[in-house]
């Protein structure tokens, strides 16, 4: 009969059963957060916090220099300001984390942890980085809501024929190929004067923009603003189109001038900082 013995290094009953079985409390095996955790955690609630509260405080300027939006500014304007005061809250809540208690280190890499690194921070404690990261998508919404880029892409089609002279005519706009239905995003931030039926473009779309000249999008299918509306660079206002005098799918882009003159619109673009190539192809 085998016998079992004991000796220095073996593991009794007793032990993994704690300092008493017999009625006296049995040891939790479960690592209490030492003071270098507690300092490690926060610090980085503190850079985390500092982070967050930064963020929000460059985009205060923004807003506050943002394009006045006619309808119900002032609420546009409180919300703006409510969203960030919320934000900043939400800073001061992760640098004063409640005590933690856990069975490994609480300053485990983030990135280890599968968690996100917010505002391009690293090794913060998964408690730290999910809130922050909410916190930091808070601010990246709040900044497309309100402050809208300086410019943008019209559609993601390919130039298909320039400003200039055509087939014997004057071509007063660029064209850009895409698929029947395709997203047209206003170029620059303006507000719309007329949405509906014109010759020769079947339905188009013109957009008095921010900077004095007017945008005319042509050959739209569809119309997603009406007069008056205000619209914000980026917004997609129509869907690319195959009407009036067409041979396919495109938008037919014009910029005007604040006299009304024609100019070509691939320079007025770069200027803006959307810089597209010439790709020749069939014109349409």
């Amino acid at each position: 009969m085998p016998q079992h013995r004991e000796n220095s290094n073996s593991v009794s009953v007793m032990d993994l059963l704690g300092e008493n079985a017999g009625g006296v409390r049995v040891s939790r095996h479960r690592a209490e957060p030492s003071t270098a955790d507690r300092v490690k955690v926060a610090a980085s609630a503190a850079v985390a916090a500092g982070a967050l509260i930064g963020s929000a405080a460059q985009l205060v300027p923004t807003l506050a220099n943002a394009a006045p939006v006619p309808a119900n500014n002032d609420k546009h304007t409180a919300d703006a300001a409510t969203a960030v005061d919320e934000a900043v809250k939400q800073a001061t809540a992760i640098a004063a984390p409640a005590p933690v208690e856990a069975s490994a280190p609480v300053a485990e890499a983030a990135e280890v942890a599968g968690q996100p690194a917010p505002f391009g921070l690293t090794n913060l404690p998964p408690e730290i980085s999910g809130p922050l990261a909410q916190a930091e998508q808070t601010l990246k919404s709040l900044q497309q809501q309100f402050a809208p880029p300086a410019a943008a892409r019209p559609v993601a089609g390919t130039i298909s024929s320039g400003f200039g002279s055509r087939w014997g005519a004057m071509h007063y706009g660029v064209d850009f190929a895409d698929t029947l239905g395709a997203p047209i995003h206003s170029v620059l931030s303006g507000t719309v004067i007329e949405a509906g039926p014109a010759q020769g473009f079947g339905l188009w779309v013109r957009v008095a923009q921010d900077d004095g000249t007017t945008a005319v999008y042509g050959h739209v299918n569809d119309m997603l603003v009406h007069e008056g509306q205000r619209v914000n660079a980026g917004d997609v206002i129509a869907t690319v189109g195959n009407r009036g005098q067409s041979t396919g799918p495109h938008l037919h882009l014009e910029i005007w001038d604040a006299a009304g003159n024609k100019m070509d619109p691939l320079p007025w673009m770069a200027s803006k900082g959307v810089v597209m190539q010439q790709q020749w192809g069939p014109g349409l």
